[in-house]
């Protein structure tokens, strides 16, 4: 099902541990550039850079961003974006996704399939999407965010922690079992009517316990859809290890 959709790519300049990430060289071009790539590759009918950052709007609009400058007070990119599609009078209907600016290696095909997620579930205000873990280490990592699905696709709940727990697996001693755990992915599609009444909503006690901010949404009783993907796309870009790997991977592309 081919839908309209629009991207949104928050991209902000400070990071503890890559500062100007958005802006770092990767193969001979920023990264920002790269998920620009990916966005258009995506056949979204808009793409936007959203940022507080001169230098980046320079960068992004030298290769042929559209760029909307935003606050330097939003906390979250979903922030950034509830306030572009303020700016732009995008439609309540109007489908927006969340690809983050460390994203390269996102799948084109991906953010459409969390758009068409949307029409295909009406009653869900958001989609999303998750994929099989495939080691304990993943599993034990706080790091790594699960996503448990209800057998309709809806999500059920988000955690840190090791959910769901394999009990009998673990007491028979057979670890690699993991409770066919899913990995959350970090790419939301949003209804912009869904996204601004989210954006207005306070933080919620269990968001602020696990720091996902997904659980505002699950304890304000919207619905999300969770798509399961075959396989997790490569990481996204955090740590400078990862950066080296982005790097590997896309000078051989």
């Amino acid at each position: 099902m081919r839908v309209p959709f629009h991207v949104v790519i928050p991209a902000r300049f400070a990071a503890s541990r890559l500062p100007g990430k958005p802006l770092l060289d990767v193969a001979g071009r920023p990264l920002i550039q790269w998920v620009w790539d990916c966005a258009l590759a995506s056949g979204a009918a808009s793409v936007i850079v959203a940022t507080d950052d001169a230098r980046i709007r320079s960068v992004a609009a030298a290769f042929g961003a559209d760029v909307a400058m935003t606050s330097a007070e939003h906390v979250s990119g979903t922030d950034r974006i509830a306030e572009v599609v303020r700016a732009r009078a995008l439609p309540p209907e109007a489908i927006v996704i969340n690809l983050q600016g460390d994203e390269p290696l996102m799948p084109p095909a991906v953010p459409a399939r969390v758009a068409a997620a949307l029409v295909e579930h009406p009653e869900c205000g958001i989609a999303t999407a998750a994929a099989p873990i495939s080691s304990l280490a993943e599993f034990l990592d706080p790091s790594c965010v699960k996503a448990l699905r209800s057998v309709n696709g809806e999500a059920l709940y988000f955690s840190r922690a090791c959910v769901p727990w394999p009990r009998d697996a673990v007491t028979a001693g057979r670890p690699g079992a993991f409770g066919n755990a899913l990995r959350h992915i970090g790419i939301y599609g949003y209804r912009v009517k869904s996204l601004l009444e989210f954006a207005a909503w306070p933080a919620t006690p269990l968001e602020t316990t696990e720091k996902l901010e997904q659980l505002r949404a699950l304890e304000h009783g919207m619905r999300i859809h969770v798509i399961a993907l075959q396989e997790a796309p490569h990481a996204g870009v955090d740590t400078p290890e990862d950066l080296e790997a982005v790097r590997a991977r896309l000078r051989a592309v």
